[in-house]
């Protein structure tokens, strides 16, 4: 077996790296100590000019200070960015994870000099902010301006939000690091692999090669749970401690605010998708019968089918397939995918110390955003690659629109990147031609669709037990959390899947519950979402290519509801949800 040297250099992934000088040159860059100490200073001088001031201040005064505070959140972004990238690949070089922790504390201290201009803003009678927002110096920053009342009611005095963004450099964000490090670090079993390797092996044809592998994560879970466990509890704590202080209702109200969503859409949401865990239990078990197994078990999950084409996909096979899947919907979408590629804006090799999974990270508008995969030349990073290039493209559309309004809630920005892999899988399932190859191909769809759908809708029931029990009972043992990651999956596979004790600390790897607590919900509404857009897709035609691309180029300049209005879409509406679901279950229907 090829260790990732090997594996790199076989699937031409070597030199896949991106170039980061479109930030900075590099760590000993003197620009980065200049933007620092402008950072500062800029700081220090909108705090000086308007602390105090902005009720006073006239129409055209607010757009200047506004326009201010945009130019130092982008430099800080930028900071930021390189940084965190630079570190991603790297994480056992100190000078790089210094560097990282070194900006962290820049935009805590930044923070504290600027946050009077939100709690100043929203502490403006209703009447006022009508006037600021009828005129027409402010109208590029409408709903930018609007959009940040919404935290009104959950704001704390200054001196309270100043502590906070003090700590939040020993907060969240340290904790994360420790737990990507930890994993990173970690070699996982004899062949002392990284967390990647092993999880790939889930997806072998060799049922004992899956099992090894899934003893072999199972068991550096098991090394580390004591460590682990504290970082889950004492994120949780936090999160307990931020929400009580700033009144939110319940524990997923504040990222509901963050993406704009009512509480009632996202409950709604979760219901619908809970209310059909029968298509996963009726698929998993046709997929028992289609590779003859007495029993499906946890490390069965992602077998393929036998018919299922085993062959590697190179590095340059995966970018034609998806730039021609691009290109067949739009070609501006095609042009922007291939500056990722032939501009160096994407890491691809399997590296030990290199962050796992893979992200597509924002950046200024006025550079570009960089995609980080970590690319095994299987079938599924082809999808993988196609997710985070959706997300690029919308990013760099969405930078039309101007840093703060530039933002995408998060639902909305997983149907960008979820919308792309649809593109690719229709795309190579037209090019099929054997019936038993087209049903494999189906089923690896179906599977990337539970697990975007069904299996993060059980992480959010894990999630709500967690951060429920944390705050009703207290710390947390491993062994309650694991028995709520079991509950939960067993939920939604009900009978037809066997998960082992094992598997019952696989909780322990999943980084969303850590770094974005509530975030998971928003790949099941992007899917769904998804697969409604794409049928309204089939029916228009042309016509709502240039709709759809207007909905990437409006990155977050409104809500999710006004956005979607030109699709007559309802998001409150139970039936909508349960439509993109019945989607689901005639693509299994084919199959069965």
């Amino acid at each position: 077996m090829m260790n990732s040297t090997e594996l790199n250099q076989s699937l031409g992934t070597s030199e896949v790296l991106w170039n980061l000088e479109d930030l900075y040159k590099s760590v000993e860059d003197d620009a980065i100590g200049g933007d620092e100490a402008w950072c500062r200073q800029e700081a220090q001088d909108i705090n000086k000019d308007y602390y105090g001031r902005v009720t006073d201040l006239r129409p055209t005064d607010l757009l200047k200070l506004v326009v201010r505070l945009e130019a130092l959140d982008c430099r800080l972004l930028k900071l930021a960015t390189f940084s965190f990238l630079n570190f991603a690949t790297q994480l056992d070089n100190g000078q790089a994870g210094g560097l990282d922790q070194r900006i962290r504390e820049l935009n805590s201290q930044c923070g504290t000099k600027t946050i009077f201009f939100e709690l100043e803003w929203n502490r403006i009678e209703e009447e006022h902010v009508a006037v600021f927002l009828e005129d027409p110096a402010l109208e590029k920053y409408r709903h930018y301006l609007s959009a940040l009342r919404r935290y009104r009611s959950h704001q704390l005095s200054e001196a309270e939000e100043k502590i906070l963004l003090e700590k939040q450099i020993t907060g969240r964000s340290s904790w994360t690091t420790l737990f990507t490090k930890v994993l990173a670090n970690h070699k996982f079993g004899a062949r002392q692999r990284t967390e990647e390797e092993v999880l790939t092996d889930l997806y072998n044809s060799d049922r004992t090669v899956r099992k090894n592998s899934a003893d072999e994560l199972t068991e550096g879970l098991r090394a580390n749970l004591h460590i682990l466990t504290h970082v889950f509890n004492t994120l949780a704590a936090d999160k307990m401690v931020e929400d009580r202080l700033r009144n939110y209702p319940g524990w997923v109200s504040s990222m509901n605010l963050h993406n704009e969503l009512e509480d009632k859409t996202v409950d709604t949401l979760v219901n619908a998708v809970t209310s059909r865990y029968d298509i996963v239990s009726r698929y998993y078990n046709l997929k028992k019968e289609l590779l003859g197994l007495d029993r499906l078990k946890d490390y069965d999950r992602y077998a393929p089918l036998p018919s299922l084409s085993k062959k590697q996909v190179s590095w340059d096979q995966s970018k034609t397939i998806v730039l021609d899947s691009f290109s067949a919907f739009s070609s501006e979408m095609s042009k922007i995918a291939e500056q990722f590629f032939d501009r160096n804006w994407i890491h691809a090799p399997v590296m030990q110390n290199k962050r796992g999974g893979a992200f597509a990270h924002p950046c200024v508008p006025e550079v570009h955003p960089y995609v980080m995969v970590n690319f095994t030349g299987n079938l599924r990073d082809v999808s993988t690659v196609a997710h985070e290039l959706g997300h690029g493209i919308h990013q760099v559309l969405a930078g039309g629109q101007g840093h703060f309004n530039s933002d995408t809630p998060l639902p909305l920005a997983e149907t960008a990147s979820v919308f792309a892999e649809l593109l690719v899988f229709t795309r190579q399932l037209e090019q099929l031609q054997a019936k038993e190859e087209k049903k494999a191909f189906i089923c690896q769809k179906l599977e990337s669709i539970f697990a975007t759908v069904f299996r993060q809708t059980a992480m959010n029931r894990f999630e709500d037990l967690m951060h429920r029990g944390r705050r009703e009972q207290g710390e947390l043992t491993a062994e309650q959390l694991t028995q709520f990651w079991l509950t939960t999956q067993r939920d939604m596979f009900r009978e037809s899947v066997e998960l082992r004790d094992d598997y019952g600390i696989w909780w322990a790897y999943i980084p969303h519950f850590l770094s974005t607590p509530g975030y998971v919900y928003s790949y099941a509404f992007g899917e769904l979402l998804v697969l409604s857009l794409y049928s309204i897709y089939q029916k228009e035609g042309d016509s709502f290519i240039d709709k759809y691309l207007t909905l990437l180029s409006s990155g977050g300049s409104r809500s999710p509801y006004e956005l979607l209005q030109p699709f007559g879409i309802d998001l409150n509406s139970c039936q909508f949800w349960l439509s993109g679901l019945d989607v689901i279950d005639q693509l299994l229907k084919q199959v069965e």
